[in-house]
């Protein structure tokens, strides 16, 4: 084995760290995490670190259904487009219908959220990360921050860099 190939298959088994928030509001929402957990570690990878679950009201529309939200981090081998496909494959698996759309949101069994992505900023016409909103809302910092607590300077960090890399151009 050549020193050229020792690089190639050591590259192809970096994992990512990848932070996801998860919700839910209809249904047994404890089970409807819990399932969604499961899934994510036989197709995403493995769960480093998992928030507890938060019980919050609903954000952007009206609801009488509280939300149960939780924030995982994971390894993971997947691309950020292949695990976009894989959790909206779990959502479907598990009955969601459809993707909130601009701006408007409503009651769902499960929503899972890509809100990190190694260190990477990332926008195509399917992904952003940093997710735009993640830190305007409270049922993704509260838990995120159980499981990272210097959340917003990545973020801000995340940001910074991108902003500095465009302005280079």
């Amino acid at each position: 084995m050549s020193a050229n190939d020792i690089h190639y298959t050591a590259m192809q088994m970096k994992k990512h760290d990848v932070f996801l928030s998860l919700g839910t509001n209809l249904g047994n929402k404890e089970k409807n995490l819990t399932t969604a957990i499961e899934l994510l570690e036989k197709t995403v990878g493995n769960i480093i670190c998992q928030s507890s679950f938060l019980f919050t009201e609903p954000w952007g529309f009206e609801s009488d259904n509280a939300f149960l939200n939780a924030a995982l981090h994971i390894g993971t081998d997947l691309t950020p487009t292949q695990l976009l496909d894989t959790t909206q494959e779990i959502e479907k698996t598990m009955g969601r219908t459809s993707k909130s759309a601009g701006g408007q949101y409503e009651d769902r069994l499960i929503d899972i959220d890509i809100l990190l992505y190694d260190r990477q900023r990332i926008d195509t016409g399917r992904l952003t990360v940093p997710h735009p909103l993640m830190l305007q809302r409270q049922f993704v910092t509260e838990p995120l921050s159980q499981i990272l607590p210097d959340y917003a300077e990545v973020v801000a960090s995340i940001l910074h860099q991108a902003n500095n890399t465009a302005s280079t151009r």
